[in-house]
């Protein structure tokens, strides 16, 4: 709008009204239109007009401008006297900046008239809320009492959810049960209160008393009641309760709603129920918006099927009208990261670019998570590097694990330090990675100084991963009593974490003894992980206590624990190819089979005796025929024989590799001269010249 064309609209206060509030509903006001219309009213002398004085106020507001919105309420203030509405209205408006909107509320009880009214006091609290100082809320409950306006709902809802967003849930809880007369805003604020302050029993017994006790239309469950209450069922995992909340949503028609569909589907996935999930996500075809496939695709995510999480962002971004955000592209990274697909991370990278979120900091470290888990640390320092004087502390710690992943503890301390160096302070994550550095390269006084560092230095109490990097170090030192010792010591109770380092610590270091009583109270703590038991089985086997190693894989089956079947996986062409032990479904499986054979007489020319210390029988995997056919073996066997001459082979195997196996990676590297990286639930295995990464410890 130009000048010429103000200048042709009368200056009636009808008509400028009708133009200030077009602009104000426009989806995008501009500050120049605003300013031109400012202009218009002040050449006109029509600003003092209340109505028109207050829409303009208002416009300014919305376009986020509070200086200026308070240079023209101070600058009308005198002559014009502005009345309660208007002087509420700039109060609420400016809750975004709350201690202006703070100002402005002391400036008002600064004047005899206007006196605030209840609209004024509900406009304040969300400012209060806002700061982080809680005597402002308790000053203005005080001025509310003097004015004689607590009795009147809007102030009081106002102030039971100012009190629990301060964290405040007994005098938010008070007020709500002293209100006379409560609304369903009233009773959604409690139940939110309650959710925001983890208080999970709270807010459903909150929602249940508001359907028992309403009847009255105004308390019928709405949007806000249903998610609030399924997210609180979701964190504590309440899924009876959950299934009770959607069958009554069912009975309302609210099932359908956005929200209420979205929260069903967070739900049910976080209590694990991940069909039950896909039914409410499935029946809402016609209204699903990307937070719906976000919630949907992080569910599978959760369970760790990041197959299918991939399969619904590709199933996403071809429907019409759906448009990935930085939600569903950290969900899908993650994903890759899980699979560990280089392909596919790389093509979700382009669509990062593609739809202008390069430059998105939250996408900055899922990136570099990403590229170091698909085992291309190169592709993870560059996206690193690429936001350089953009990063905070979770991209530091990403490319700080990116690097304790692939072995590098040199890197991880001096990175460490770089960033320190920035002026950014490690958090509890930075720690674990930088503690296990220490232990997977025997860094053992550096990682008592970093330790110590987070209590002297940053406040910070170490916790239960911590501590076991540290028992995890002294093990791998050869330093067992002083583990054992240090466990001892600890100022908190050594959860399974802590117990499963020293008795990995106990396999290293050949302490059966102690190993059996570190198993057997593993076995207490966490009876359903098969690793502890295999692991002492393992150990029996080394010791030459076969039958006892034999009961312990019995005790698995008696227990109902059952070991995860490995397996291994390699990508090539767009295309993921899985093994298993003595494989033979494969359509190259006699080449595959010729290959290893040569790569047997290879690595025997150069010393090679199968490791078979961990063998319970004679039979199946454990005999010297049957380690050769482990599926990490025919992963690299088809790797060579389908990959470039000289092409380095990746590997992916969902268990920890086996001693004879990396031993057998080691021998091969060096005498193919081929980089072979092998990532398995450990760590990063890059096997070169004969050499592995990880210097033998994982």
């Amino acid at each position: 709008m130009s000048h010429a064309q103000l200048r042709c609209i009368p200056s009636t206060l009808a008509h400028l009204e009708s133009l200030l509030t077009t602009t104000s509903r426009s989806p995008s006001p501009s500050l120049r239109h605003t300013t031109q219309l400012h202009a218009h009213l002040l050449t006109t002398n029509t600003l003092p007009d209340p109505i028109l004085h207050t829409k303009l106020l208002n416009l300014y507001s919305t376009l986020n401008l509070p200086h200026q919105s308070l240079l023209l309420f101070r600058s009308q203030l005198l002559p014009f006297r502005p009345n309660i509405v208007t002087w509420t209205s700039l109060i609420s408006h400016l809750s975004r900046h709350p201690l202006q909107s703070l100002r402005l509320f002391s400036l008002l009880l600064t004047f005899p008239r206007p006196r605030p009214n209840p609209f004024t006091f509900s406009a304040v609290l969300p400012a209060c809320a806002a700061t982080d100082n809680p005597l402002h809320g308790l000053q203005v409950h005080s001025l509310a009492l003097k004015h004689g306006v607590l009795a009147d709902a809007y102030v009081a809802t106002a102030l039971v959810d100012m009190y629990a967003k301060c964290a405040d849930m007994a005098s938010s809880e008070a007020l709500f049960d002293e209100m006379p007369h409560r609304s369903l805003v009233s009773w959604n604020a409690l139940i939110v209160g309650s959710l925001r302050n983890r208080d999970y029993d709270k807010a459903i017994d909150t929602f249940r008393d508001l359907v028992i006790d309403g009847g009255r239309p105004a308390e019928t469950p709405d949007q806000v009641s249903f998610s609030s209450v399924l997210s609180a069922c979701a964190n504590s995992g309440a899924l009876g309760f959950g299934r009770r909340v959607h069958g009554h949503a069912v009975k309302l028609g609210a099932e359908t709603r956005a929200y209420v569909a979205n929260s069903l589907i967070d739900m049910y996935t976080k209590c694990w129920r991940l069909e039950e999930a896909r039914e409410v996500f499935d029946s809402n075809v016609e209204d699903r918006d990307i937070v719906a496939w976000n919630v949907m695709m992080m569910g599978w995510v959760q369970t760790d099927r990041f197959v299918e999480a991939c399969r619904c962002f590709c199933a996403a971004v071809r429907r019409p009208g759906i448009r990935p955000d930085e939600a569903s592209f950290s969900t899908v990274l993650q994903a890759s990261s899980g699979i560990a697909s280089w392909g596919l991370g790389a093509s979700i990278h382009g669509q990062v670019i593609k739809t202008g979120n390069a430059a998105v900091r939250s996408l900055g470290s899922p990136l570099i998570t990403m590229y170091a888990k698909c085992g291309s640390l190169e592709d993870a320092c560059r996206s690193f590097e690429e936001r350089k004087g953009d990063h905070n502390v979770v991209s530091w710690t990403a490319m700080i694990a990116a690097f304790e992943q692939h072995g590098h503890g040199d890197k991880v301390i001096e990175l460490f330090e770089e960033m320190r160096g920035e002026g950014i302070e490690p958090d509890y994550v930075t720690f674990v990675s930088v503690l296990s550095a220490c232990s997977h390269n025997g860094l053992v006084d550096q990682g008592f100084k970093y330790l110590n560092s987070m209590l002297e230095v940053y406040k910070m109490a170490p916790g239960s991963e911590h501590y076991a990097c540290i028992v995890d170090m002294l093990g791998r030192a050869g330093r067992l009593d002083k583990a054992k010792r240090f466990i001892d010591e600890m100022p908190i109770q050594p959860d399974a974490s802590v117990w499963g380092a020293l008795l990995g610590a106990c396999r290293n270091c050949g302490d059966l003894e102690l190993g059996e009583k570190v198993a057997h109270r593993l076995f207490e703590i966490e009876p359903d992980n098969p690793g502890n038991y295999v692991l002492l089985s393992n150990m029996y086997a080394y010791h030459g206590r076969l039958e006892e190693a034999k009961e312990m894989r019995r005790l698995m089956g008696a227990n109902g624990v059952r070991k995860e079947t490995g397996c291994s996986w390699i990508d090539m062409k767009d295309k993921t190819y899985v093994f298993t032990v003595h494989d033979q479904s494969h359509s190259r499986t006699e080449e595959m089979y010729g290959m290893l054979r040569r790569l047997k007489d290879l690595v025997k020319e150069k010393g090679y005796v199968a490791d078979t210390r961990f063998a319970i029988n004679d039979i199946g995997e454990y005999k010297e025929e049957g380690l050769w056919y482990h599926s990490e073996r025919l992963a690299l066997a088809f790797g060579l024989i389908s990959m470039p001459v000289g092409a380095p082979v990746l590997i992916k195997k969902n268990l920890r590799t086996c001693v004879d196996c990396h031993a057998v990676m080691k021998l091969v590297s060096e005498i193919l001269g081929r980089d072979i990286v092998l990532r398995d639930t450990r760590r990063y295995h890059r096997f070169s010249g004969g050499s592995c990464s990880c210097g033998d410890y994982w």
